[in-house]
């Protein structure tokens, strides 16, 4: 079910669906891309509200969320903290993809008290992106997310979700766009990243394009005891690309790591 949040940068809409027979112990916080929305999320609540509360929101200006996005990382952590407190959830786990995955980051390092672990997804140290797709959006928008569409699906999986995905980023404001892959490029955890001493598992696909595996794979290294998982056949969408072996991945990293 769609609900709505007031916190200080406007309304938030937040999927939440806990289990039919209870709150669960373990809360689960799901975090979108660039220009996305929960939606991308569908086949992790779809399937594990059954075992934990899961929560899956749309950020500022994106989605039905109200506001105008932002262009930082750290201004998007604190917008999520804020619903955090509006949900009253004790140590979720903050699950991220991409965007998402620096967001879940930057509240470890801002939060660390307060969350019990992150996943993030397609995420590194650094998340440069290329100046090619900052002209594309300014000269011919529709092409460039069609393109990034394109490359954020392994080969195989296209034929069956790009036009899905396509479909969903063109409903992204051009400009929240923009600031959404502004502040992944300006992201810069290099001098803090040995600071996160919470359960971490980093997730990526093994043909993602648009983060390279190269960059979860530092992440990882750098993070002391954090777990990492490369997914077979999956590009930067794994959730999306390979749903079974991403929620029973996740499901085993809570399930060994996680304590509430």
């Amino acid at each position: 079910m769609l609900k709505y949040f007031n916190i200080v940068s406007g309304k938030i809409a937040c999927w939440t669906g806990n289990s039919e027979e209870g709150d669960r112990k373990i809360s689960l916080v799901f975090i979108h891309g660039s220009g996305s929305n929960h939606s991308m999320w569908s086949h992790q609540y779809a399937k594990l509200r059954k075992r934990y509360n899961v929560f899956a929101l749309d950020l500022p200006g994106h989605g039905r969320s109200s506001g105008s996005g932002e262009n930082k990382v750290e201004n998007y952590a604190r917008a999520v903290k804020a619903l955090l407190d509006e949900l009253k959830l004790a140590r979720p786990v903050i699950v991220g993809h991409s965007l998402g995955a620096a967001i879940a980051l930057q509240m470890a390092l801002l939060y660390p008290q307060e969350i019990a672990g992150i996943v993030p997804v397609g995420g590194g140290i650094t998340m440069p992106v290329n100046p090619l797709v900052f002209a594309g959006l300014k000269t011919n928008s529709a092409e460039t997310i069609d393109l990034i569409c394109k490359f954020s699906l392994a080969k195989e999986n296209r034929a069956k979700l790009l036009a899905p995905l396509q479909k969903s980023l063109a409903q992204a404001n051009i400009e929240v766009l923009q600031g959404d892959l502004a502040a992944c490029d300006a992201l810069d955890l290099t001098a803090e990243i040995v600071k996160i001493n919470i359960p971490v598992f980093v997730i990526c696909g093994d043909n993602d394009k648009m983060t390279p595996s190269a960059l979860s794979g530092e992440l990882g290294a750098k993070i002391s005891g954090a777990k990492l998982c490369f997914i077979e056949g999956a590009g930067h969408m794994p959730m999306l690309e390979k749903p079974e072996i991403f929620n029973e991945e996740l499901t085993k990293f809570i399930e060994t790591k996680i304590k509430i």
